[in-house]
């Protein structure tokens, strides 16, 4: 099959589309052809050589962690799939090729209305934002500040808070001012004065403070909420453990997957896609998620 390698660490330009074997699905496994695969900043982190954390990488890997695609192989006793079966997955690299194998453990049934490139790229964004706000305890009542929401992390976050009947908040660029409050947040301009502007748009304060953008968010998230274990990040964790906050950190699941997908059936969720790209034009992709100015997700369609 084809598949994005990392020969070597670096840039995008690193990139090759190679032939690599066929994966095969052991016990409990599933294989899938990939229809659609996220690309998450944390690929371009393991792109550059950083791993996350308690995990290690080698040259010759395939990045990409969310996928959605056609069941096409049962690994020995795997139960309750079937070839044919449309789902939607995550594993920890390997996303950003043809074919994928996961526990089956961990997919999640596709609704037959969900187009694929929103199906591949919900799972790792959606379980983020998911996350980060059961660790911020985020609940109905609350004012929440969303550093970054018109990114892919950010634009799951602010509808999930909404959802829970909560006041958002939501940092970007002016050009996204007008999606921000499609989504139900009150747009402000990140840089320099952000502290005065969230003050002026919340005179009540604000509960919690999530960041998905980085660049000086967590500074200005220590002056403006009082509960710093109510701070919390998925992008500065050097600066989480200076400043005393969160760094986000779990595990994916199923279910939390499954939640998310029930909240788009139900109406409840927007998966903002920016662009697509096929394989061969993986370093594309990359490039653009690497501005730091994507609104939603950027997708490979293999």
């Amino acid at each position: 099959m084809k598949a994005v390698t990392v020969p070597r660490f670096g840039g995008p330009e690193v990139l090759r589309v190679a032939e690599v074997p066929d994966p095969v699905p052991g016990p409990g496994e599933v294989r899938v052809t990939v229809y659609a695969a996220g690309v998450q900043p944390v690929d371009l982190s393991v792109r550059a050589g950083l791993a996350p954390a308690g995990v290690e990488i080698a040259p010759g890997l395939v990045p990409g962690n969310e996928f959605a695609g056609v069941v096409d192989r049962l690994g020995p006793g795997t139960e309750g799939w079937a070839v044919g079966d449309e789902v939607l997955g995550f594993r920890l690299l390997g996303c950003s090729a043809e074919r994928v194998v996961a526990d089956g453990a961990r997919l999640v049934r596709k609704p037959a209305g969900m187009p694929w490139e929103q199906a591949g790229a919900l799972s790792a964004s959606g379980q983020t934002a998911h996350l980060a706000f059961e660790q911020l305890k985020v609940d109905r009542g609350d004012t929440v500040l969303v550093h970054g929401a018109a990114g892919g992390v950010g634009t799951i976050a602010v509808q999930l808070a909404r959802a829970r009947g909560v006041t958002v908040i939501g940092t970007a660029g002016e050009r996204n001012h007008d999606y921000l409050r499609e989504l139900g947040a009150i747009p402000v301009t990140y840089g320099d004065g952000l502290v005065e502007r969230v003050r002026a748009v919340a005179p009540q304060g604000v509960d919690a403070a999530f960041d998905a953008a980085g660049r000086g968010a967590l500074e200005a998230s220590v002056e403006l909420v009082a509960d710093r274990d109510r701070i919390g990040t998925v992008v500065d964790y050097p600066g989480a453990g200076r400043l005393g906050v969160r760094g986000i950190r779990g595990e994916r699941t199923a279910a939390r997957l499954a939640e998310l997908v029930g909240l788009w059936e139900a109406g409840a969720l927007r998966v903002e896609i920016a662009d697509t790209f096929p394989l061969q034009r993986a370093a594309d992709a990359h490039r653009l998620v690497g501005t730091g100015h994507v609104r939603g997700k950027v997708v490979l369609v293999p």
